[in-house]
Parts: structure tokens; sequence; C-alpha cells
């Protein structure tokens, strides 16, 4: 799966093949690790990133680790998207990094669309992810891209830290965040 938009971003599916490169991403764009992790990206990130699947239990349908490219080929974004996770049609986004240098100049939201685009040409009809509490630029990111917290959860170990979770959703084809409660259970906030 290679796609390429207007503006010359080109956004496919990464593969063993791409560990490497990965991994130099990471390095180079620490900012995500130090924020959700206390600590920067271990020497083993990008092969770990391939092999954390969903926990047992919760049922998907596809996982992928897509890229983000520019014209001159350089990665500049990454996002791990699990697809039918939990229920059909509700898509989870468990990793969205861009490179530290473009913040602040609109590229993530415009690599953020066309990542929507995508998943909704895949069948999503709703959204979910978790955001660290207190990461106060991805709060504000993901309350800008329309997502609206539905529940928290924690305190979560993570690297060297403990994170409260804010568990955000985005209703998408008419749908509401009333309609997402019902077909997940586990996001009501009256939820264990």
């Amino acid at each position: 799966m290679t796609t390429m938009d207007d503006d010359g971003h080109r956004l496919r599916e990464l593969g063993a093949d791409d560990i490497d490169v990965l991994q130099r991403f990471f390095e180079a764009n620490p900012e995500y690790f130090l924020t959700v992790n206390g600590e920067g990206p271990g020497p083993d990130e990008a092969r770990n990133e391939f092999a954390d699947l969903p926990p047992a239990g919760m049922p998907y349908r596809a996982m992928w680790l897509l890229g983000f490219f520019d014209r001159g080929g350089a990665l500049i974004g990454v996002a791990t998207i699990v697809g039918d996770f939990l229920q059909p049609h509700v898509w989870h986004v468990g990793l969205f990094i861009v490179a530290s240098a473009l913040h602040g100049s609109g590229v993530a939201h415009a690599l953020y669309r066309r990542l929507e685009r995508w998943m909704v040409e895949q069948g999503a009809r709703w959204l979910r992810l978790g955001v660290v509490q207190g990461s106060v630029k991805a709060e504000c990111f993901w309350l800008r891209c329309g997502y609206a917290q539905v529940r928290e959860r924690g305190p979560l170990a993570m690297g060297k830290k403990t994170n409260r979770l804010r568990v955000m959703a985005k209703p998408l084809a008419g749908g509401t965040i009333d309609e997402y409660l019902q077909l997940v259970e586990r996001d009501r906030p009256s939820a264990p």
C-alpha cells in the first residue's frame, strides 16, 4: 500500500526492511518517548514496535505500521493503526509521531488528515486513541483533530514513568459519541 497526496507526502506500510530507518527516525525524534516513558527510545525500539500487538482478549482485524515520507524520500512521520479494534468499524491510533523539526508547521495536521482519510477508506466509522495526560501539545493536537475525551485510565507504568491516559474518541460518518460508547463498553466512563 502506497499513496501520494497533492502536497507530495507519501504514505506507505512499513515492513521488516524499514527497521533501521524507523530506528533512526525514533532516535532523531525522541520527544514522544521522553514525554511518555521518561527516557529516549531504546536500541530495539523500532523492532519492538513491529511486535507490539494489542493484549490478548482485545480482538482486532489487522494492524499496520505506516510511514509518511516527504518528496525526497525521508521518513517524516509514523503511525501505528489497529483496524476493527474491539468492535467492527472502530479503529485505534496507537502511535502518531511527526518529526520534531516539523512541529508547529501544519505538517502534522496534514499528515493526520491523510491518515484519517485512509482509515475511512478502509471502513473506519469511529476512531479512538489514548493520550498521556499532561502532554499538553498532544492533548491540544487531538482536540483540534476533533477527538473528545470519553474516560481516563491509569495509573499505568510506561517506561520510567507512571501516567494517566485520556481515552479519546472521534465519531465519523454521522456517528455520535453515545453510539460509540454503546459499542465499546470498555471506554464508558463508568467501566472498570
